[in-house]
């Protein structure tokens, strides 16, 4: 079924990519059968540790009574846990892992290269600087560490941008200034923490590790909201996304403005990851991590944008029951995903170098 203009469009294309098509001409997102199955999968494994998230700690909560707790059949100390004390940080884990795959995706493959992603190239680090800089010199309200974290961010891309401007958004090179962008703003990070005050530092210092320990209800609402609203408008040009990722010359024929496209997704990505830092801080290798293991998972071509979203939850809910219930002593996510993504990143590189070329 197809319909010209902006009235909403459903159809297959090609049984053998069989492939659904949901949206207008100038608005839509594509996602496979494979995809879809991916995603069916993933979901339910991140619901199932959600539930599990929900119902152990100091304080256990059968599950009988987690679900309760929703449609309002459990009542008192138990309700107070499972809704005000956990359900933040559950969310927020499930909602940031999404967004920093999404947004390590679309550097993935906007760049078309599986080493690019927020944190290799310093995008990370910029935002947490700019959230740092914000708390030090305009004090810890959200709207000055959200304001701070997308400036910083924004700021770091431009830099890294320039600086790697000879390749344009491909090749190593930007994989290489990215890392010595990165290093340097957390020699500067380390710089700030050491001239401000013990409260202060302390606070940083657990937001520098990638932490969920201070998700409340209060703080990830709004961030929540900015961060659906953008991963809407990012998967709103999967399609062009899909597009850059056969060059520019191909894309400008079927209808993509190479420019305008990869500024918009980029810009997307760069918020994303900002809104996210404001709240648990550089949260490394997941944007790396999860969109390379959705791919193989659909064993697409390209960046599935859909599976890798749902693949990021499942990483980044799954790493923080980690940190707080199988570790013995309670670490930051950041911790987690560090190690589970620097054993990828070490298995990534020595495939890249075994890779006939």
């Amino acid at each position: 079924m197809s319909r010209t203009g902006t009235t909403p469009v459903v159809r297959v294309t090609g049984t053998a990519r069989r492939r659904l098509l949901v949206g207008s001409d100038r608005w839509h997102a594509g996602i496979g059968v494979r995809e879809a199955v991916v995603c069916a999968v993933a979901v339910g494994a991140v619901l199932a540790l959600a539930v599990v998230g929900l119902a152990i700690g100091d304080f256990p909560v059968p599950v009988r009574d987690v679900l309760g707790a929703f449609t309002g059949r459990t009542e008192g100390l138990a309700r107070t846990v499972v809704l005000e004390w956990r359900l933040p940080r559950v969310a927020a884990a499930v909602l940031f892992g999404a967004a920093l795959a999404v947004a390590g995706g679309v550097f993935q493959a906007v760049t078309r290269n599986p080493l690019a992603s927020p944190d290799v190239v310093g995008l990370s680090n910029g935002a947490f600087t700019g959230m740092l800089v914000a708390l030090v010199g305009f004090g810890g309200s959200w709207t000055a560490r959200t304001g701070g974290a997308l400036v910083g961010g924004l700021l770091t891309a431009l830099v890294v941008a320039l600086l790697a401007r000879r390749d344009g958004s491909q090749g190593f090179r930007l994989i290489v200034v990215g890392i010595g962008v990165s290093a340097t703003l957390a020699a500067f990070n380390t710089w700030v923490l050491l001239r401000a005050d013990l409260e202060t530092a302390l606070l940083a210092s657990a937001w520098g590790a990638g932490t969920l320990t201070t998700a409340t209800a209060e703080l990830v609402t709004p961030v929540a909201c900015c961060v659906a609203v953008l991963l809407v408008l990012v998967g709103g040009r999967s399609a062009a996304l899909a597009q850059l990722e056969l060059g520019d010359d191909v894309a400008g024929t079927t209808g993509v403005d190479p420019r305008r496209d990869r500024a918009v997704l980029l810009l997307g990505a760069v918020a994303l990851v900002s809104a996210v830092t404001a709240v648990a801080g550089p949260v490394a290798f997941v944007a790396l991590a999860a969109p390379q293991i959705a791919r193989r998972l659909v064993r697409s071509a390209g960046i599935p944008l859909a599976a890798s979203a749902a693949t990021g939850a499942l990483v980044l809910l799954g790493s923080d029951l980690v940190a707080q219930h199988v570790v013995p002593l309670a670490v930051p996510v950041g911790v987690v995903t560090v190690v589970v993504g620097g054993a990828y990143l070490l298995w990534l590189l020595l495939r890249e170098t075994r890779t006939p070329r």
